[in-house]
């Protein structure tokens, strides 16, 4: 059995059931799957260690090259096509959806298999490795599939075929535990594999009819689910696949949102800056939230709400990331016997900025608490009473120095964005009381928002470089800034604002946008990392909002040549080209729909 090689990031196809997910090269390799949850320890992970991670493979026997991928349309349900010279097959990728379940140990992986022309044999390698690799299986082959025993940990594969075609399928266990098969098909057959986690077996034979039900049903759940939103506009192909990669985030059971479904992928190939985003950042979260909304699906920030009810502590701060339980133990600790993706590491698991001071989060939670409000999701008495609670909180706390929202592990510091989002905290929580009538010692608010204001305008402006600055006292710029007319805290066309918005464009290089200059401001991190496309689309959207919507949709559509192959980006931008950093995530998903959406509402304004 050969290792695979690693693929590009971009390489990729994202699957999932609203519990966990799966990543899909377009070599027909599953090279990353955590279960039972999204940060669980990996089964396959050959994406950070091609000998030691784990895969399982399906491609045509003797085919070295690549697929083209595509999504069943308007689905999270993922084809891989393969040509040759005997015929063209298919692998249809997807994982049954649990929207309304509780946290569940069972998780189905669904591996079709179809022969659309002519014929053509299949190869299938089954290598898991269990617990990051850390912990080995037994395996037992029987006529009907193959269990991988390795305690709460095991998996079992179920044949996909049909009474009297076993001739379809051979295999073999290797010495390491692996599985060795093929399956040969002629047109118009269809076959494959269901791995299940969560049972003890015994492995049964799944009728191809079956399988075609759990793909129909699959489908039926994204299109019904799709089909709720309201967008109509320009970039909707777009619009709603990231829409679908968001809810992909979603953790149901508790509607919790993750940052991105991968551990460990470098923002710099080689370098050290290799996080793990299996959490759920109450930053990120809230953002989504916003995005969803501003697409007419308010079912996902009435289930995030509740989640976070339940995270409230009286008298206490809100924490920076939960895991998707809400469990808050993120102790970060580093696989040493994985090299990591092209040999970047550390590869890191946990997340050590969960203990960080990052006073904007309170202002990304409360503006959606405000855009929820707006479209009819209304706060309960519960949840009001954790806001005013948070809200003395940040009236103590909220001029001191923190980590801010890039989570820069070279000291806190005065940051200006954490400032604004302070502002927003406070001014939105003002705008829900009042129109709602609730209980809030809104002059304090008032008083604290008004304070917050001008500070920043004295401290985070800067009269040399006439623009607002990273931290107060420095001249470092920062695109984290970018939304501060998007939240209005300045008039988007205020002079002011153009000229801060005109020196932020040093940090724009062909439309591409990085956070900031690590040179200048050293974030106690060694080597430096590409453009940010949260920060791109942040840029589409202040430049819709000062009246510069035709260069803004250039860039929105610039933007767009670098999403992959089916439309999914990672966190960072190469200057090659290349995509890097954690894959897919959420903050540019829900920046793209922030931008389309702005985009379209100035377009259609100025005719």
């Amino acid at each position: 059995m050969t290792t695979p090689p690693y693929a590009p990031i971009a390489d990729h196809g994202l699957i999932g059931d609203l519990q966990t997910s799966a990543l899909v090269s377009t070599d027909g390799t599953v090279d990353w799957f955590c279960c039972p949850r999204f940060d669980s320890p990996s089964v396959f992970a050959s994406l950070l260690d091609r000998k030691r991670g784990g895969f399982c493979r399906i491609r045509p026997a003797g085919f070295t090259g690549t697929g083209k991928q595509l999504y069943f349309p308007d689905t999270a349900v993922l084809i891989t096509r393969f040509m040759t010279e005997d015929g063209t097959g298919e692998v249809v990728d997807f994982m049954p959806p649990l929207p309304d379940e509780g946290p569940s140990e069972r998780h189905r992986l669904v591996r079709l298999v179809r022969c659309v022309r002519g014929r053509i044999t299949f190869e299938l390698d089954v290598a898991p490795r269990f617990d990051y690799g850390r912990r080995a299986h037994r395996t037992h082959l029987t006529d009907d599939g193959v269990i991988f025993a390795c305690g709460q940990f095991g998996l079992v594969l179920h044949a996909v075929r049909e009474p009297g075609d076993a001739r379809l399928v051979s295999g073999q266990i290797t010495d390491t535990g692996d599985l060795r098969a093929t399956i040969s098909l002629e047109e118009g057959q269809t076959r494959g594999i269901v791995l299940e986690s969560g049972v003890d077996g015994p492995p049964r034979a799944v009728a191809a009819t079956e399988a075609q039900e759990l793909f129909e049903r699959t489908v039926r759940f994204w299109h019904d689910w799709l089909a709720r939103g309201t967008y109509r506009g320009r970039w909707r192909e777009a619009v709603d696949r990231s829409a679908i990669t968001l809810k992909l985030l979603t953790y149901a059971p508790t509607g919790a949102i993750v940052a991105a479904p991968t551990a460990g992928l470098p923002e710099q190939l080689g370098g050290e800056r290799n996080w793990d985003y299996r959490y759920t950042w109450i930053r990120d979260a809230s953002f989504a939230v916003g995005a969803l909304l501003r697409l007419g699906h308010t079912e996902e920030a009435a289930a995030f709400g509740g989640w976070l009810n339940e995270r409230f502590v009286e008298g206490e701060p809100l924490r920076v990331m939960y895991a998707v339980d809400g469990s808050a133990d993120l102790t970060e600790h580093v696989l040493d016997h994985w090299e990591g993706h092209r040999g970047s590491s550390p590869v890191r698991v946990g997340n050590d900025a969960a203990g960080q001071l990052q006073l904007d989060i309170y202002g990304e939670l409360l503006d959606s608490v405000h855009a929820a409000h707006l479209h009819g999701v209304r706060i309960g008495h519960r949840g009001w009473h954790a806001v005013v609670e948070l809200l003395d909180w940040l009236a103590e706390n909220w001029n001191q120095p923190e980590e801010g929202i890039w989570e820069t592990r070279a000291g806190r510091a005065d940051f200006t964005y954490g400032r604004v989002m302070s502002w927003v905290a406070f001014d939105r929580a003002i705008r829900v009381a009042e129109s709602e009538g609730k209980p809030a010692p809104v002059a304090r608010w008032r008083s604290q928002r008004d304070r917050i204001y001008g500070q920043v305008w004295d401290q985070g402006w800067d009269h040399r470089t006439g623009a607002f600055v990273q931290r107060y006292g420095s001249q470092v710029l920062d695109a984290s800034l970018l939304r501060m007319a998007q939240v209005g805290f300045v008039a988007p066309r205020d002079p002011v604002w153009l000229d801060a918005l005109a020196a932020m464009e040093s940090l724009v290089s062909d439309s591409l946008v990085r956070r900031y200059d690590t040179d200048a401001a050293p974030d106690g991190l060694r080597g430096s990392e590409g453009s940010f496309s949260l920060c791109t689309f942040n840029y589409v959207t202040a430049l819709a909002l000062s009246g510069r919507a035709r260069e803004a949709r250039l860039v929105f559509e610039k933007m767009l040549t670098y999403g992959n192959h089916v439309g999914l980006y990672a966190e960072e931008i190469a200057v090659t080209g290349e995509q890097l950093g954690n894959f897919p995530q959420a903050f540019t998903h829900l920046a793209l729909i922030d931008a389309a959406v702005t985009l379209d509402d100035q377009l259609t304004r100025d005719g």
